[in-house]
């Protein structure tokens, strides 16, 4: 099943999800349709609450970068945990399928370590680097309630205001269903 997006604006993206409860959610169809919904997106991390479920899973397919190490990189995340985040920051122009043909300079650390539950319930403790860590920390910024536009300068921020307000309202040109905020 594929879902609507939520778009900026969208109460459920600033809220910080829920645990997901091991009997309480199917979480294999769950993810395959959050795959699904990405897939048919173009998009290479989706988090929950970009749904509209407000629940701590993300899942990841960084094959589309066409970079080698990325190739296989396809996760699914539940209830995970940042543990550490080292590493020197680095500035990467980040998009955001909630937030549609807008793409910015945000500052990262290189690498984390995070633990997490995958789709059969297998708890996991790993650490990545790089685009994979960076991937990683956008969609964990989902289920904590922030968006890359939080990390930008408010002058940045009032200089996106008219196209931020017109994403909110469903004004944008995209290849997937949206659901807008207003």
């Amino acid at each position: 099943m594929t879902y609507p997006i939520c778009l900026y604006g969208n109460p459920v993206l600033k809220i910080k999800a829920g645990k997901v409860k091991k009997d309480k959610v199917d979480v294999i169809k769950l993810s395959h349709d959050m795959f699904e919904t990405m897939y048919s997106a173009d998009g290479i991390g989706l988090a929950a609450p970009q749904i509209g479920i407000s629940l701590r899973i993300f899942v990841i397919d960084g094959a589309s970068l066409d970079e080698k190490d990325l190739e296989d990189f396809k996760r699914v995340f539940i209830n995970p945990q940042i543990i550490t985040v080292t590493g020197n920051f680095w500035e990467f122009k980040e998009g955001c399928l909630s937030i549609p043909n807008i793409n910015e300079f945000v500052s990262r650390r290189e690498e984390i370590t995070i633990s997490y539950y995958d789709e059969n319930w297998k708890f996991h403790t790993d650490r990545f680097d790089g685009m994979k860590a960076r991937i990683i920390q956008h969609e964990y910024d989902h289920i904590e309630g922030k968006l890359f536009t939080d990390y930008l300068s408010p002058l940045k921020r009032k200089l996106l205001k008219g196209k931020l307000t017109s994403i909110s309202k469903g004004i944008c040109d995209v290849p997937y269903k949206i659901k807008a905020s207003k």
